[in-house]
């Protein structure tokens, strides 16, 4: 059984880790993906992938569903930063350049936009040339439910 989550801390970015840890907990797909979370802040996170050979696909590059998972993986925890349950509603990718075989990738999370329930997120995609690889913009809708319980 788990131990009951530790209340919600009050500082921004001590709330944000603590949210990223939380979510991180049950994510498997990402976990599995070899994903790992670089860095997250209000409204922002970094995760990085490695491109293997199980992810290629019949040119020899990046299957792009993998590049969109990558994304919205990053896009799910810049959204969840604080601590309200927030899922993606729309989102839409744009593929510049192949992703390869070995490639380190990385998706960078950015809030444009954050009104009501409402958010804007732009997911930049990078390989470790820091070339551009794809552009994900995703629009996330607030529901009901947190990750940590509330400060006592």
């Amino acid at each position: 059984m788990n131990a009951p989550l530790p209340p919600a801390p009050r500082d921004p970015q001590t709330l944000a880790e603590a949210c990223a840890a939380a979510m991180w907990h049950n994510d498997s797909t990402s976990q599995r993906l070899g994903m790992a979370l670089i860095r997250v802040a209000p409204g922002e996170a970094t995760l990085e992938m490695t491109v293997t050979e199980a992810m290629s696909n019949g040119h020899g590059n990046c299957h792009g569903g993998y590049i969109f998972t990558l994304a919205d993986s990053a896009f799910a925890f810049a959204c969840n930063s604080r601590n309200a349950v927030v899922v993606g509603q729309h989102c839409s990718i744009t593929y510049l350049t192949p992703g390869r075989q070995g490639d380190r990738l990385t998706a960078e999370a950015r809030e444009v936009s954050l009104k009501g329930r409402s958010g804007i997120y732009d997911i930049h995609i990078t390989n470790q040339h820091g070339e551009p690889v794809a552009e994900f913009r995703g629009h996330s809708r607030t529901v009901k439910g947190q990750h940590l319980p509330d400060p006592a």
